[in-house]
């Protein structure tokens, strides 16, 4: 099995750990005010209850800073960066690290370094693109619409005031800056950019897997990830894609 397999499984294995925590409390809850939206009832689906009147609100710069180190160093970076290093290590990949507790000590290091560099690049791009890559949950109802708002949130972000969609430069790019980092900088020499493109399409999938667990899986807002990933699982409107 190659590393970009790896990360995949790795980007599998920390929606997994998302869902420990939510699966003993999710429930879901639903929101109707037909008084103050004149008639219409409106069931958001984010685990969150958000206000009748859903309104965009750009995250503050502390906001974005917690959500930063959250994403980068939290919890579920340190579990997934285990995960998949424990399945480098049964698969000897790559095999010039050998195994052992040092030959893990190395792979581990390099999963967690290789979503760190992800992670940092995607903020930095979203500040100088001005663009909010911060995860929200949708206001919608049903599995496909949930699903696809969270497959479509892996390639865009919120742009200005009222945080209109749009495709998002940095979104796509961070996989690949963290597996090229990887290719270039530790890995074996017989690597090159087509193994670091591979391993970044790989890890792009994993964005989109974790988008679909903090979708169905968030937990309450007592739960961890509610109170350091604050805005997650926050629904917001979707005022259209134009830029």
């Amino acid at each position: 099995m190659q590393v970009h397999q790896m990360l995949a499984l790795f980007a599998i294995g920390g929606s997994m750990a998302l869902a420990l925590p939510a699966l003993a409390q999710s429930a879901s809850l639903s929101l109707a005010d037909s008084d103050s939206l004149s008639g219409s009832a409106v069931s958001p689906a984010s685990p969150i209850v958000a206000p009748a009147d859903l309104t965009y609100e750009q995250p503050t710069e502390k906001t974005k800073i917690r959500n930063y180190f959250f994403d980068a160093f939290g919890p579920y970076s340190i579990l997934g960066a285990g995960f998949a290093a424990g399945l480098n290590q049964v698969y000897n990949n790559p095999p010039e690290w050998g195994q052992g507790t040092q030959a893990y000590g190395k792979r581990f290091g390099s999963n967690f370094a290789i979503a760190g560099v992800a992670t940092t690049t995607r903020y930095a791009l979203a500040e100088a693109f001005r663009e909010d890559t911060i995860y929200y949950g949708c206001e919608c109802k049903g599995v496909f619409p949930r699903l696809k708002h969270a497959m479509v949130s892996t390639f865009t972000a919120r742009r200005d005031i009222d945080g209109h969609r749009v495709f998002s430069i940095p979104s796509v790019v961070a996989p690949y800056a963290g597996t090229m980092t990887a290719v270039y900088g530790w890995y074996p020499s017989r690597y090159d950019y087509k193994d670091g493109f591979r391993m970044g399409n790989y890890t792009l999938l994993g964005y989109a897997a974790g988008n679909i667990a903090y979708e169905f899986l968030y937990g309450s807002p007592h739960s961890l990830l509610a109170r350091m990933h604050l805005k997650s699982g926050h629904a917001a409107p979707d005022p259209g894609s134009n830029p």
